[in-house]
């Protein structure tokens, strides 16, 4: 294995070994595991299981990108015996997903394989029609990464208080019990979802909200440049994940084509009242407030709702202990941040922290930080 180089952070091994059943325990061992595929998701779960102490093994297409997760602590690249192998994570891009997981189920023969992809029913139905014994293989996905790719980018904490989904219907118990167990060991919580369901929850939470934020920054490229310096942090908010991989992208989007397609059409209709109604102000507010009713819908941290949550905005000076100050004046209130984002001036050096408190502390937190002399943005 190459040395460990900075990039994969370790986390705990009691951590995750503590959230670990008796039943796990006792099941089947789940090393030596293949990671196939060494992205930014397969090479983060090849660090969150050596964190752990598991035996990792990494194959990629390009070896090259292999050698750089191992580098970076997600395993080694050297090949096992196939019969030893205890599971396969398959975390290929998602046109690949079948026909990687059916070589693995005939390659590894003693093997549970599960795969990653973000669209389950058609790699299920497309493994059916090859007519090998399914009884190895479980769906998954874990609903975790970013808008960046490659084993660079990789975390052992990636995963940690994330979803992961394992999909009902695939794999025999034993092997739903190993895919199960492996969400675990990398800090996820599991949930079961029929493959059909699973892929319509994505195309509502996941796969339209890229769309949306594509279609959107895709709009700037006609703005004009002296337009685009008014731009804030809402259209920076919007635009954020519009930054991900065409590639992977055309590939999750045309998987799941049938439920992204009836939301798009929901979005048509609601796109074309909107435009009918532009000149009715009791439309729009009704349109504004429906969408500050599904953002009050979301989970927000530990479950609360987000509407429990108030932000400050401060002013900070673009100047090395400004931030450490901030905080150790907020830690003086006794006043505990539950989330926080910043946006940075474009014509200062100043940036503008917005610190979200439950909302009963927002004004004597406000007050605070004036009496500290800090400048608040109304």
């Amino acid at each position: 294995m190459l040395p460990r180089l900075p990039g994969c952070s370790e986390r705990n091994p009691d951590v995750a070994r503590s959230t670990s059943t008796a039943d796990d325990e006792e099941s089947q061992p789940l090393s030596p595991v293949v990671i196939m595929g060494t992205g930014l998701v397969g090479a983060s779960i090849g660090c969150a299981l050596t964190a752990v102490g598991e035996d990792v093994r990494l194959r990629d297409r390009y070896r090259s990108h292999a050698v750089v997760a191992a580098g970076l602590g997600a395993g080694s690249v050297e090949h096992p015996i196939p019969t030893s192998v205890h599971l396969v994570v398959v975390a290929v891009p998602p046109q690949a997903v079948p026909e990687v997981v059916d070589w693995a189920l005939s390659h590894y023969r003693n093997a549970v394989v599960t795969d990653v992809a973000s669209v389950k029913a058609p790699v299920l139905a497309d493994l059916r029609t090859r007519g090998r014994d399914l009884s190895r293989y479980v769906g998954s996905h874990p609903m975790a990464g970013s808008q960046y790719s490659g084993p660079l980018t990789a975390t052992a904490t990636l995963f940690v208080d994330r979803t992961w989904v394992v999909a009902r219907g695939t794999g025999n118990e034993a092997s739903q019990r190993m895919v199960e167990r492996l969400a675990v060991m990398c800090g996820a919580h599991v949930v079961h979802l029929d493959a059909d369901e699973h892929d319509r929850a994505v195309a509502e939470i996941s796969h339209m909200p890229q769309l949306m934020s594509s279609l959107t920054a895709a709009r700037l490229r006609d703005v004009p440049a002296s337009d685009l310096l008014l731009a804030g942090q809402g259209v920076r908010d919007v635009t954020r994940i519009a930054g991900s991989d065409p590639a992977l992208w055309r590939q999750i989007i045309t998987a799941n084509s049938t439920e992204i397609g009836t939301q798009l059409r929901a979005i048509r209709g609601d796109l074309d009242r909107l435009i009918d109604q532009l000149d009715d102000p009791d439309a729009i507010a009704d349109l504004v407030e429906r969408g500050r009713e599904g953002v009050a819908a979301l989970p927000g941290k530990h479950g609360r709702k987000i509407g429990d949550m108030s932000a400050v905005v401060v002013e900070i000076p673009d100047t090395p202990g400004a931030l450490a100050r901030l905080f150790t004046d907020i830690q003086a209130q006794g006043i505990n941040i539950e989330d926080l984002s910043i946006e940075h001036g474009l014509s200062r050096e100043v940036g503008y922290l917005s610190v979200a408190v439950d909302a009963e502390r927002a004004p004597d937190l406000r007050a605070a930080m004036v009496r500290a002399g800090w400048d608040l943005r109304s």
